[in-house]
């Protein structure tokens, strides 16, 4: 079967709708349809009588994930019930000081500052930087780091503008003045290549819901292995701890690998809807998703460049941009042409200023070109 071929085989989505919102929840492939539907056909036919067997599709997941982000091994990967768990499991988990500071950028989405700000009870400052008061977005942040500076946190991806970040040159910097490095990769893994060794991440979160193609509800959470006993745990359960299946045990520990920041019972239904989808993903190559992907962007800016009446409010400099771009209309406010492509199927969202597309590797250039004619007729 060729790429097209299976394209077409994995993304059925209907006639009317024209899919630009994978930044917020994306569809499932077909393969994700078909494992959630046996899943559910044989629980319902036979109770839990194969448990081990989905126990070992969540290992699978582990691997997968690990293979995905380039992770040294799947002990470092924890499956969490969204972004933010992860990033509260990290910001409550490290030994704060008064006097502290996190360096954030003003572009995060809530969750990626939210959880920073709610440790000023530890008298922990959070420093949020605009990223255009220097010549590049990563100087700003570097310039703002101090003597004080405990952790860094970035969206590799900023979710309304699209900015991509130049994680690599963070992360260098972060490791060598000690800082910590913690990365939201939501709006990255699945779109584009992510390797957490090569930016030198020390931590790194996403759900699966966007551009890895799963289901709400599921994420993975990257720490690094000599880190896992510095973050302090405040969830406790059977799961987490060592020898988690032997329920007769009255003495217990945490688990030595990233399975401790897991304290109840698995997302068993999640698991095996996003193994299937990151299945495909591997299958196709991240090296694949991520040139169609990023040729998919290109073409969207180009087509919205042709219309007049549109603005493209995201920057399209050259491995300045992923999958997002965000578009204004010169006669329409964002509101009313937000609505109008919804009506018209066209699944985008209102978001900096504008109107945020964004298409998938899988996404037509004929798809592109609807949207974008559909949004510059609207009046």
């Amino acid at each position: 079967m060729s790429l097209e071929q299976l394209l077409i085989h994995e993304f059925k989505l209907s006639e009317d709708i024209i899919h630009m919102n994978h930044a917020a929840v994306g569809p499932w492939p077909t393969r994700t349809r078909q494992a959630v539907e046996k899943f559910a056909e044989e629980n319902a036919t036979l109770g839990s009588k194969n448990y081990l067997a989905w126990v070992d599709h969540e290992t699978e997941l582990r691997d997968m994930l690990a293979s995905l982000i380039n992770a040294p091994s799947k002990d470092d990967i924890a499956l969490l019930k969204s972004t933010s768990e992860a990033l509260s499991v990290v910001a409550h988990g490290l030994n704060w000081q008064a006097g502290n500071n996190v360096v954030i950028s003003d572009q995060e989405f809530p969750s990626n500052r939210i959880v920073w700000e709610s440790l000023s009870r530890y008298g922990v400052m959070v420093k949020q930087i605009d990223l255009q008061s220097a010549e590049m977005p990563e100087q700003a942040l570097i310039d703002a780091c101090d003597n004080n500076t405990r952790l860094l946190a970035i969206s590799s991806v900023q979710f309304a503008s699209g900015l991509r970040m130049d994680l690599q040159k963070l992360g260098q910097h972060c490791s060598e003045n000690n800082i910590l490095f913690c990365v939201d990769a939501i709006q990255s893994i699945g779109a584009v290549q992510f390797d957490v060794q090569q930016c030198h991440a020390d931590f790194v979160m996403a759900d699966g819901h966007k551009w890895m193609l799963g289901p709400e509800g599921l994420a993975l959470f990257y720490c690094r292995a000599d880190l896992r006993e510095q973050l302090q745990l405040h969830q406790y359960g059977w799961h987490m701890v060592e020898h988690a299946h032997d329920f007769s045990r009255t003495d217990w520990q945490p688990a030595h690998n990233a399975k401790r920041f897991e304290c109840g019972s698995p997302n068993m239904l999640g698991s095996h809807a996003l193994r299937a989808s990151i299945s495909l993903l591997l299958e196709v190559g991240m090296d694949n998703v991520a040139q169609r992907l990023l040729k998919n962007t290109e073409y969207l800016a180009t087509q919205i460049n042709q219309q007049s009446k549109l603005d493209i409010v995201s920057t399209m400099e050259p491995g300045r941009y992923a999958g997002i771009v965000t578009f204004r209309h010169q006669d329409v406010d964002t509101e009313t042409l937000y609505q109008y492509l919804m009506q018209q199927g066209v699944i985008c969202a209102p978001r900096g200023g504008g109107v945020r597309f964004s298409p998938h590797f899988y996404t037509s250039e004929a798809d592109i070109e609807r949207a974008v004619h559909l949004a510059a007729c609207c009046s």
